[in-house]
């Protein structure tokens, strides 16, 4: 499941869990872009709930969508991932170096409090 989530006029809550075909890249993708096509130094707060490697369906789809993502990615300065793995926080951050003028944390999920305020200072 991918579930996107307008939350104010420059956030974006995004739910991640379980393993992505295909058809659910495609439509969280088009999700992600029509949700934030109004933001502007936007935020978003990732919560990774269990989280599976998409099948080769999905990664294709992502990898065609390489250019419009990096556009997107420009609306946003901040982005908070909420997650217990250690290797997708450490996955998470690297990706903020991906991203000129991206900054991206992890924090475990018990810490949306501190996620939420990181994401506001």
């Amino acid at each position: 499941m991918f579930k996107v989530t307008l939350n104010g006029i420059n956030r974006l809550d995004i739910e991640l869990s379980g393993k992505l075909n295909s058809d659910e890249m495609k439509t969280a993708l088009d999700e992600l872009v029509s949700k934030s096509e109004n933001i502007e130094n936007g935020k978003m707060l990732y919560d990774i709930v269990e989280f599976y490697l998409p099948s080769f369906g999905a990664i294709g789809i992502e990898f065609s969508r390489l250019p419009s993502m990096f556009k997107l990615m420009r609306k946003f300065d901040r982005a908070a991932v909420l997650t217990d793995k250690t290797w997708i926080k450490k996955v998470s951050e690297f990706e903020g170096f991906l991203f000129p003028g991206l900054e991206i944390k992890a924090f475990n999920r018990d810490q949306k409090e501190e996620a939420e305020a990181w994401l506001e200072s």
